[in-house]
């Protein structure tokens, strides 16, 4: 994992941009000692919203085909359930 102050981003910014693709992974950006950003490559990017959009375009596909509707809490009660029990 690489982590750099974020004034790295502006005076070294080749040396960001190798690292997010010739490495292939995030660089993560610091400002005063604290999590403030993470750069990454757009591929990267696609690859881990891509599952995201296609469930959100399923959700909104359902929600036009039927009339039910859940709550905050029955949501996030089914998701938690389901999370405790994977391995």
């Amino acid at each position: 994992m690489q982590i750099r102050p974020v004034s790295d981003l502006r005076n070294k910014f080749s040396d960001i941009e190798s690292l997010v693709f010739l490495r292939k992974e995030p660089v993560f950006l610091t400002k005063n000692g604290y999590g403030s950003m993470v750069v990454m490559s757009i591929d990267m990017y696609e690859s881990l919203t891509e599952n995201i959009e296609a469930k959100l375009d399923a959700a909104d596909i359902q929600a036009e085909e039927t009339a039910e509707r859940l709550s905050h809490d029955e949501v996030f009660s089914t998701t938690r359930t389901r999370i405790r029990k994977t391995p």
